[in-house]
């Protein structure tokens, strides 16, 4: 019964068969080894983008980070929502990169920006000439911090509104596979064909043991990137056991599969919980991520039989009186068996 994070989870096993098969031998650092080539044209053949620029780094705050410094100054400020991972969770690490960039945050029910708050949002920066912070990049998540998920047609009509400002366009794809898996869109029509600019590939919360892709639609992007990775100390000298883990993900739909099976295994969670007395959902359930909000004792009832997951927000009590909402979040590893014993010890409470 463990629902803590999609990031608990363990390394799939073709994964540690291609990192085994990788350990053998000697090749080229830095990312010139043969299996990165092999990642290059694979990761362009799924995104149907030839031209792409493909990094691997080892971590999701650094593909953020690292992704928003190229395309946002320091004196400009990035667009996201308020609950986006790049504000909530990243102990500034995009500040960080960005040398002093700031983020400002747009609302929106469920995690979602909508092209309305965005907009008023943008058109409140950089009135100020000199004296305030510039209008810089749009940073969009998907999945959504609330476990949403934006389609084609929303990201298209947000990058739109940044468009009407000259500005481009991120996306934190940390679960960027859950998303694909629940809209049916083609990686192509979630990214580039939708206007998002650079993406942050996510694979450690969907199968890899620690590696994400910065896929750099434009080229022309792409020095500076490889200079701030290096500058930010994220190029690896053993690139190959980066490499290894993205080749096996991205081969045959691994990812893809992977990630279906996560978002089932959330639908039948949510379904369950939706039919007992006293809980209701707090958010749509798109992905693999399940807000149950529930009476704390219930709470308290679930961790003392084994369970584990976290409160949401993370300052919520379960020891404290009435309702709190408990985040729970499936994996490619969660079984069939792991949502019924969940249930089952909700039901016999």
């Amino acid at each position: 019964m463990f629902f803590a994070s999609d990031n608990t989870s363990p390394v799939h096993p073709k994964v540690m068969e291609a990192l085994s098969k990788a350990n053998s031998g000697y090749m080229p650092s830095y990312g010139n080894d043969p299996i990165m080539d092999s990642v290059r044209t694979k990761l362009r053949d799924i995104f149907d983008a030839p031209e792409a620029a493909i990094y691997l780094v080892a971590t999701g705050s650094a593909a953020n980070a690292l992704s928003l410094s190229i395309l946002n100054a320091s004196y400009q400020t990035v667009f996201c929502h308020r609950n986006a991972h790049i504000e909530e969770d990243e102990c500034g690490a995009p500040e960080f990169y960005m040398n002093g960039g700031k983020l400002a945050l747009v609302d929106g029910e469920h995690a979602k920006m909508t092209p309305d708050t965005l907009r008023s949002v943008i058109a409140a920066t950089g009135c100020g000439g000199v004296h305030g912070m510039q209008r810089g990049a749009v940073s969009i998540t998907n999945v959504t911090e609330h476990g949403t998920v934006y389609t084609p047609a929303e990201i298209a009509a947000l990058t739109a509104v940044a468009r009407d400002y000259d500005l481009p366009c991120h996306m934190d794809g940390a679960r960027f596979a859950n998303a694909i898996a629940a809209t049916g869109a083609t990686p192509a029509e979630m990214t580039w064909k939708a206007g998002i600019d650079v993406l942050s590939f996510g694979g450690t919360k969907n199968g890899l043991m620690g590696c994400e892709a910065v896929i750099i639609f434009d080229p022309k992007r792409a020095w500076e990137f490889e200079l701030r990775r290096k500058r930010g100390g994220h190029l690896f000298s053993k690139h190959r056991y980066l490499s290894a883990q993205m080749d096996a993900f991205v081969t045959d739909g691994l990812w893809i599969d992977l990630a279906t099976h996560a978002n089932a295994m959330g639908a039948e969670l949510a379904q369950g919980l939706a039919q007992i007395d006293g809980i209701t959902l707090a958010h749509p359930i798109d992905a693999n991520m399940v807000f149950a909000s529930m009476p704390n004792s219930l709470h308290r009832h679930m961790i003392a039989s084994g369970a584990r997951y976290n409160p949401w927000p993370d300052t919520a009590d379960f020891n404290a009186k009435g309702d709190a909402i408990g985040r729970l979040v499936t994996s490619w590893s969660t079984t069939p068996a792991d949502v019924q014993q969940f249930l089952s010890a909700l039901q016999n409470r």
